[in-house]
């Protein structure tokens, strides 16, 4: 058995060792300088550019606009949400014909273009005007507004439902097998022990895909919806001012912050239970 006779004596800290100045780190330096430089020169022109007049004009206009956007990507979101459900179901289902429907559904809206379905939808469905109208429903892909409200929601929902379809995968088995064990039955098992733990691992995946649906939205302007971008696009052909974008720029900006910092508390809320 051995013993220390003698104890060792305090050292000095170790010196701290200079990280070298590589070129990516001095590629970063200079890319954050520029950034510095052209954000602070946007301000600039902002704040010399600025005209009462024009915004006591247009600025009703762009509020009006931001609302319309704003209930466009909201009605769409929960639309889509509601039917990502039984596309996700259907995927994972072990029925060939709902399986290949619901991926052959998901492929296409994920691997087209949000401008290409909005005008199959506007312009593509007006050729069956006779038809429509004898169901009862021209009045509804007769609007601009309707048309983009649909084509929206199909598009996220082809998106929400392979997010959701992922998350359900990513439960463990064992969840099911607990379940089964308890003599829980399996509907129940799954809207009250696997969907709770699917949302949470999709909640992430669903905050990007809200984001990108928010700044996809702008498309709908074309179709003459006077959205945030629609309302832009008649500001600025009236006082050819490029500054009128660069407000509109800013307005998504603001709204895309705003949702990334509610969605965080959102998720830091509904996982303290994971956190220690």
């Amino acid at each position: 058995m051995s013993y220390a006779e003698t104890l060792i004596p305090p050292q000095p800290a170790p010196r701290k060792v200079a990280k070298p100045v590589t070129a990516a780190r001095l590629c970063g330096y200079v890319f954050v300088v520029v950034w510095a430089l052209f954000a602070a020169l946007l301000i600039f022109t902002v704040i010399n550019g600025w005209d009462p007049e024009k915004f006591t004009r247009y600025g009703p206009r762009y509020l009006h606009g931001l609302w319309v956007t704003l209930s466009l990507v909201a009605i769409s979101v929960v639309c889509g949400a509601i039917l990502s459900l039984p596309l996700a179901m259907a995927r994972l289902s072990k029925n060939r014909a709902l399986n290949w429907f619901a991926y052959g559904y998901i492929y296409f809206f994920r691997g087209t273009p949000l401008l290409a379905q909005l005008f199959l939808v506007y312009y593509g469905l007006g050729v069956f005007r006779p038809q429509l109208e004898a169901v009862g429903i021209w009045w509804f892909f007769r609007e601009a507004w309707y048309c983009g409200l649909l084509a929206m929601t199909i598009n996220t929902a082809a998106y929400q439902a392979e997010i959701l379809r992922g998350a359900i995968e990513s439960v463990p088995h064992g969840q099911r097998e607990a379940a089964a064990a308890l003599g829980i039955h399996r509907i129940i098992a799954f809207r009250k022990i696997i969907l709770p733990q699917a949302f949470i691992v999709a909640l992430r995946p669903y905050g990007n895909e809200i984001i990108l649906l928010i700044k996809g939205s702008a498309v709908v302007a074309i179709i003459t919806v006077l959205d945030l971008m629609g309302e832009t696009r008649y500001a600025f052909s009236r006082t050819f001012d490029y500054q009128t974008y660069l407000w509109a720029a800013i307005f998504y900006l603001t709204i895309v912050e705003a949702l990334r910092h509610l969605w965080a508390w959102i998720e830091r809320r509904l996982t303290r239970h994971l956190k220690r």
